[in-house]
C-alpha cells in the first residue's frame, strides 16, 4: 500500500536485483561504472566498483546522496577523487529525478 507513493523510478530500483551500468560524465568523457541496488529494510544504498574499490552510496535525511568511504580508501585508489564522487552523486541523482 505505502509502495504506491514511491516514485516509478525507485519502484523500478527496489525490485532490482542484478548489476547495472552507471553512467558517469567526469572529465568531458562519459565513464561506466557496474553497480548494484543493495536494500536494507526501508532503505537502500548503491554500491559502485570504481576501479576495483567498491563504494556505498546512499540518501540521507535530506534526500540528498553521499558517498560512504575513508580517506585511507581514496588514498588507496588514486583514481579515485573527490571530484569523481561528485560526478557520480550527480549522475544518481540525475537518475531519479
Amino acid at each position: 500500500m505505502y509502495l504506491l507513493s514511491i516514485p516509478i523510478v525507485c519502484l523500478h530500483l527496489l525490485v532490482m536485483e542484478e548489476q547495472f551500468e552507471l553512467p558517469v560524465a567526469f572529465n568531458k568523457q562519459e565513464l561506466h561504472f557496474p553497480a548494484k541496488l543493495l536494500n536494507y529494510g526501508y532503505s537502500y544504498k548503491l554500491e559502485v566498483d570504481i576501479e576495483g574499490t567498491k563504494v556505498l552510496f546512499e540518501p540521507d535525511e535530506e534526500r540528498n546522496w553521499r558517498a560512504l568511504t575513508t580517506p585511507e580508501e581514496i588514498n588507496t585508489n588514486k583514481k579515485i577523487t573527490v571530484d569523481l564522487l561528485k560526478a557520480i552523486v550527480s549522475s544518481i541523482e540525475d537518475i531519479l529525478k
